[in-house]
């Protein structure tokens, strides 16, 4: 489970199959460093738009590689809605979004559907994941939050939230500063989780396969450590399998364990 269960090309991925235009496709997401690329057919060239955007709401995304997208019809262009964000105070603009529609060319169709017709659609979906993305840059903009392993993604006009955060009082900053970000008309935290140490823990993330490092403390069980990381202390057996260890009731001070990313 997110944040310690999943790789970063695998929240991607499950990001891009939340959203109804994309979830069928079958894209393929690579990721290497925090740089994305994503790869497939798509109907028009336009959803390479709406791919980005959505891979950026995703922690710990820091580019986007769209260029192994395939699209089926030449479409119309669409200029992207981008939030003007302001890096040093923190603030967010995401209600300014003008979508122009400049046609390539005259009388092209998918099918008997207009293309100009799809593209409205993906540009309301391009408006929209976009102020997902502005609520995750205001969150990395916020203090104490900041390094929280926190995603972002969209349904509608309400962002939601899933991760982990320290304490109750991060979940309720999570959600204030996410309202504040002008186009956001609700905010879900169901999927924020409190987890104590959770951005100390998700530190020690493999950001390619999502597993974790954990270094046994003093009163640590290998079945303390499975609920920490699993919220299920019955998954001390994979951590036992995972690390070679032949005895799970002996653990000693001191000694590193690698923490299955599933």
């Amino acid at each position: 489970m997110w944040p310690f269960g999943k790789s970063t090309a695998d929240r991607v991925k499950e990001a891009l199959n939340d959203q109804p235009r994309l979830k069928d496709l079958g894209l393929q997401v690579n990721e290497s460093g925090g740089s994305v690329s994503v790869s497939g057919m798509v109907p028009t060239d336009q959803y390479s738009q709406l791919v980005s955007v959505i891979a950026q709401g995703i922690n710990g995304v820091t580019s986007v590689d769209t260029s192994g997208l395939i699209a089926q019809q030449v479409s119309q262009e669409i200029q992207a809605p981008t939030p003007s964000l302001d890096v040093g105070s923190a603030e967010v603009s995401a209600d300014s979004y003008s979508i122009d529609m400049t046609p390539v060319g005259q009388g092209q169709a998918v099918g008997s559907q207009a293309v100009g017709s799809m593209d409205d659609e993906i540009a309301q979906a391009v408006a929209s994941s976009s102020i997902a993305k502005a609520v995750l840059h205001a969150i990395r903009s916020n203090g104490e939050i900041s390094d929280g392993p926190i995603d972002v993604l969209q349904s509608g006009k309400t962002v939601i939230l899933r991760g982990a955060v320290d304490n109750d009082h991060e979940v309720r900053l999570a959600e204030q500063v996410a309202r504040a970000v002008p186009g956001v008309a609700g905010v879900d935290v169901s999927g924020l989780r409190v987890i104590p140490e959770a951005r100390k823990m998700a530190k020690s993330r493999d950001t390619a396969t999502g597993d974790a490092t954990y270094t046994i403390e003093a009163g640590d069980t290998l079945s303390s450590v499975a609920q920490k990381y699993f919220g299920d202390a019955m998954r001390y057996k994979d951590i036992a399998h995972f690390n070679n260890i032949s005895n799970p009731d002996h653990v000693e001070v001191g000694q590193v364990l690698r923490i299955p990313s599933s």
